[in-house]
């Protein structure tokens, strides 16, 4: 059956197109984000929901799609969706980071001369009949210190445009490298040192924790006196109320804000202050990015639906289509390990270290992360998938680490997952050979090499004569064929363990008889995806 995508906001034909071209049924209903009744009485039949900021994608309405698999975000913001409730039911949710990127940064550009210049103020008092020359006395922009907080898509941006106007240009950002500012042309500052030295700010910034309320009084107070304040990233990123007492004292000389702490914007201090731009948000509203964005979210949405490719995912690692076919293999490996794990631990894991050795530590390893914690809480959730197992993992306390090396075995690459409780650390790795099928090749730090099968026995024992024959008995006079048994032990008369892959499920009753073998320390019984 085809995937089928709910398209509830305005998305351009050729956007409807795209989904259709690739195989995929679209409902176009654009109206229908304004009516969360109705969205709710038909969401359950969709596998897709592509919106703009209209729909409000809530918990309820998360809860009420049980065949949802991805929600697609026209726009950077996902401000509307409750990202946490998706992925805990595991829903993939994607933005458009990159179709609106120009648009919002030359926005940010519009503010920063409309202040230099007084424009808004200078247009209505001209259009008044007055003629105020001198008293729309600007400033220039070649020259003057530009902070610019975030140098990601939209702030690199305006840093380039900034170095291209002859601005002296430094930025704030954690993620900023050395080689990167470098490129762009840009001093890298802590934020208390570019609030010192800036002429003018710009903000381009996600909201979070850390950034919430990141100029306020304080800040605004070791600011230079006449500083200009542009917000073209997100409300509440500046104390509003602070913003406005700086203006009226002219500390700040002017500020151009296009988003506001509460949204829509129909009445705020701001609006009454002359040395104020503002615009309704309006950082992504031109017909190119408009298009841009409605074709990226449908691009998006449709390959993943279609061929399993995950890209710009709030929640989720990207899996681009071209190396989907290399990580699959990787991917389905880590799943098993992470079972292997889960089935054979019983008490509450506390850590768990997924090491990536030689070729799969050159791969996307948070997506095989995510895949190896998806196996792992399988056996103690009734549903996890990819999106929902980190989030569940941290949850429970888990501590999550990864190494990665280069290959130092025999292996071309392999992966290790080792899982610490409060009793006991346990260890299991495994491979891909060139068919692309997992295969154990250690278990609790034993040497061994085992296909998996859905139905395995796991067993643990002292090495001492016997064990396969007490085994192969027990089997033999319960009618039940071994397809394949492997072993191996650490040192002799140390420590063995065995894997044997079966043609059918065990009963209960039978577990129990293997249990009872003297020879037989631990056995457990384990099903695998396969």
């Amino acid at each position: 059956m085809a995937p089928r995508v709910l398209v509830s906001d305005k998305l351009s034909p050729t956007a409807v197109q795209i989904f259709k071209d690739r195989g995929v049924e679209v409902d176009y209903l654009p109206d229908l984000g304004k009516d969360k009744d109705k969205l709710l009485e038909i969401i359950g039949q969709y596998d897709g929901l592509a919106i703009r900021s209209a729909t409000k994608v809530t918990e309820k309405l998360i809860e009420a799609a049980p065949r949802l698999k991805v929600i697609g975000r026209a726009g950077i913001g996902v401000d509307n969706v409750d990202i946490p409730a998706a992925s805990r039911r595991g829903v993939i949710v994607m933005n458009t980071p990159f179709g609106n990127s120009i648009t919002t940064a030359e926005h940010a550009v519009a503010m920063m001369f409309a202040l230099a210049r007084q424009l808004p103020a200078a247009d209505e008092s001209t259009r008044a009949g007055k003629w105020e020359k001198n008293r729309f006395m600007g400033v220039e922009i070649t020259g003057k210190v530009l902070g610019v907080i975030g140098c990601g898509n939209i702030g690199s941006i305006v840093a380039s445009r900034g170095v291209g106007l002859k601005m002296k240009v430094i930025a704030f950002d954690p993620f900023l490298s050395a080689e990167r500012a470098a490129q762009l042309g840009v001093e890298k500052v802590e934020l208390d040192e570019l609030f010192k030295r800036s002429d003018f700010i710009t903000l381009h910034t996600p909201l979070t924790d850390k950034t919430r309320n990141i100029i306020d009084a304080a800040a605004i107070a070791t600011m230079k006196d006449g500083v200009r304040i542009i917000n073209c990233a997100r409300g509440g990123l500046i104390v509003e109320k602070d913003l406005v007492e700086a203006l009226k004292s002219g500390k700040v000389a002017g500020a151009g804000i296009d988003v506001f702490e509460t949204e829509p914007a129909t009445e705020s201090p701001l609006f009454h202050l002359e040395n104020v731009v503002c615009t309704p948000h309006l950082g992504a509203s031109t017909t190119e990015a408009q298009e841009n964005v409605a074709l990226q979210v449908a691009e998006q949405m449709a390959d993943y639906l279609v061929n399993g490719a995950v890209s710009n995912a709030i929640n989720m690692p990207s899996i681009t289509a071209e190396e989907a076919p290399i990580l699959t293999p990787y991917i389905k490996l880590a799943e098993i390990l992470g079972s292997f794990a889960g089935q054979a631990t019983e008490e509450a894991i506390s850590e768990v270290e997924i090491l990536f050795d030689g070729a799969p530590a050159g791969m996307n390893t948070r997506a095989l992360t995510s895949a190896a914690l998806a196996g792992l809480l399988t056996p103690l959730v009734s549903s996890v998938n990819m999106v929902s197992a980190p989030v569940m993992a941290k949850e429970r306390g888990m501590v999550v680490s990864e190494v990665r090396r280069d290959k130092t075995g025999v292996f071309d690459g392999y992966i290790r997952l080792t899982v610490k409780t409060a009793k006991q650390t346990r260890s299991v790795a495994g491979t891909c050979f060139s068919d692309g099928k997992p295969r154990f090749i250690q278990i609790k730090g034993i040497n061994m090499e085992a296909e998996v099968g859905r139905h395995m026995l796991y067993t643990a024992n002292k090495d001492v004569p016997g064990v396969i024959g007490q085994l192969g008995t027990a089997f033999g006079k319960a009618g039940i064929n071994i397809a394949n048994f492997h072993l191996g032990r650490d040192v002799e008369g140390g420590n063995a363990i065995a894997l044997l892959y079966l043609d059918q499920p065990l009963s209960e009753a039978f577990l129990d008889e293997i249990r009872g073998l003297n020879a037989i320390g631990q056995a457990k019984q384990m099903t695998f995806d396969v």
